[in-house]
């Protein structure tokens, strides 16, 4: 088998949901863009999107299954509140609060921070 050859199957080799999860999870951290971080780890851009995708999937359908979520509207909220796009004020008092347009890789992040704290 030539370097060539060997180098292709390298490429082709397929990782598993943990491993995925992982190089994602780095990803998210690296604050580096698509492209660096693919070139930096020998992955295509397009194989990190995917992985993005099943891990993102994945995530929420975890999340989901068998979960309900009591949600109150609250009275006397002004307007310009609720044009400010999203929040959730959880039970201890913390708030997340998004606008639209937000940056969903952010937000992403910043939940799975709170889910492990």
């Amino acid at each position: 088998m030539s370097e060539t050859e060997a180098m292709e199957l390298v490429r082709r080799r397929r990782r598993s949901r943990a491993e995925a999860e992982e190089l994602v999870g780095e990803f998210e951290a690296s604050g580096q863009t698509r492209e660096a971080f693919c070139a930096g780890h020998g992955l295509s851009v397009a194989s990190l999107d995917r992985y993005r995708r099943l891990v993102t999937a994945a995530h929420r359908t975890a999340r989901s299954a068998g979960r309900l979520v009591a949600v109150e509207v609250m009275p006397g909220v002004s307007t310009s509140r609720r044009s400010a796009g999203l929040w959730v004020e959880l039970v201890k008092g913390r708030r997340i609060e998004v606008g639209s347009g937000f940056d969903a890789a952010t937000l992403w992040r910043l939940l799975n921070m709170l889910e492990e704290a």
